[in-house]
């Protein structure tokens, strides 16, 4: 097989780009692309943000930093010129990374990131992992060094590479002045530099700007159903996530826990859209035991348990004490066939997943990935590893970024038979040199 580069072509460079070009000289090129150069092309040159792309992240010299993939771009009067484009598949020097599969970090932690920052392309954190997980977390946050968030996020930005997009959630995304809250992310922006940084931008649902007070204070629950909701106030991240985009940030669009929500998700041009699943995986198991407990003893007080459980998960309020429990059971019943939970599309919790990427597979959003979140137990992530296997998904690999807890991840690192071989090898070895 014959290898093409650009220094094969032997182009002329253009005055000023030497040490940039001289980055790319290796980059390979097809045959096609050869012999249409060799009709086209008289110099070589870089684009102006391969120049600040380089610059931005003060790259070795003879490298383009991880985070980019390498294009041509034809320009006028036989240049051709290089440019650097924000992609986080890519490995430093235009290198593919590993697998299509990407991994993602869920944590604010500089401890916890730092070793495995080397193996992961995103990171994502919430004012949650941010201040309850972190800075205020006095065993993480050893000797109350970080007192505020800015503090961790610029540590953090350290810690990782160029290759890994750093995803930030706003503080307040109810807040009414958007001057205020692009001021927000415009800070982010100057931390992270605006190829790492993106934004984002919740899910408000039912809560709105007036009421948002009531999980603050009192038992901390909201007098509206997920149902209930005002057209504006329910589209309200949608069309925030949708500004925020025009001016030019990435947004990671999250709080996506049903697969309902992501058609309309999408229409805001999210980077990347959610799969949560940790805690709706819980609730489907616990409805599917009380619905079971119930068919068997047809006791009315394990539907008045299922009905507590309803009103404490939110699905109901407290309002809705008096609701009948032919209602709930149907409630419950019509939520575990919409999930899949009693069929193979399902039974692991991963029917938002499968219905996501065959989503994402007919949409027209060619730079829109999955993140696949909120994880926990034995099965979580070993069942994610396989679908991904499957035929129907494969194709798709390169949309998915899989995020947990750093800790989470690691644990999927080790067998039993680890210890077991390392026992093994240690003691064949204990004494020599």
């Amino acid at each position: 097989m014959l290898n093409v580069t650009l220094d094969s072509l032997g182009l002329e460079t253009v005055r000023g780009d030497e040490s940039f070009v001289s980055r790319v000289q290796d980059m390979p090129v097809s045959k096609e692309e050869f012999f249409d150069l060799i009709k086209m092309a008289k110099y070589i040159g870089v684009t102006e943000q391969f120049k600040d792309v380089i610059n931005t992240f003060h790259t070795p010299d003879g490298e383009t930093p991880a985070g980019f993939k390498r294009e041509l771009v034809m320009e006028k009067d036989g240049v051709v010129k290089v440019d650097l484009v924000r992609d986080i598949s890519y490995d430093k020097n235009g290198i593919l990374r590993p697998t299509n599969v990407l991994f993602s970090a869920d944590s604010a932690n500089p401890y916890e990131v730092e070793p495995i920052s080397p193996l992961i392309s995103n990171l994502t954190c919430n004012p949650g992992i941010i201040y309850d997980l972190f800075i205020n977390n006095p065993k993480a946050n050893v000797g109350n060094k970080y007192k505020n968030r800015d503090e961790v996020m610029a540590e953090i930005g350290k810690v990782l590479g160029p290759g890994c997009d750093i995803s930030v959630e706003l503080n307040n995304p109810f807040e009414q002045d958007f001057n205020k809250i692009l001021e927000e992310a415009e800070k982010f922006r100057e931390m992270f530099s605006k190829y790492r940084v993106v934004i984002k931008v919740p899910h408000t649902g039912a809560v709105t700007p007036q009421n948002v007070t009531q999980l603050l204070s009192g038992n901390k629950k909201l007098d509206k159903r997920p149902d209930q909701v005002g057209t504006e106030d329910a589209l309200r991240g949608h069309n925030l996530a949708l500004k925020l985009h025009e001016h030019g940030f990435r947004v990671n669009f999250t709080l996506m826990f049903e697969p309902f929500q992501t058609m309309l998700a999408m229409q805001a041009r999210p980077y990347f859209i959610n799969t949560f699943l940790r805690h709706r995986l819980l609730q489907s198991q616990n409805i599917k035991k009380y619905v079971d407990m119930y068919e068997v003893s047809k006791d009315n007080k394990i539907l008045e348990t299922l009905k507590d459980y309803f009103i404490s998960c939110d699905y109901y309020t407290e309002a809705d004490r008096d609701m009948a429990l032919g209602d709930v059971l149907a409630f419950g019943k019509d939520l575990l066939k919409y999930r899949h939970f009693e069929d193979e599309q399902g039974q692991d919790g991963l029917d938002g997943m499968r219905h996501n990427l065959r989503v994402l597979k007919n949409s027209n959003l060619k730079d829109t990935r999955l993140i696949v979140c909120s994880m926990e137990g034995p099965y979580n992530y070993p069942d994610i590893d396989k679908l991904l296997t499957e035929p129907e998904f494969q194709d798709m690999n390169h949309k998915v970024v899989i995020t947990a807890e750093p800790n989470y991840l690691a644990r999927f690192t080790s067998t039993n038979q680890v210890i077991s071989y390392q026992r093994r090898f240690m003691n064949a070895a204990n004494g020599q040199s």
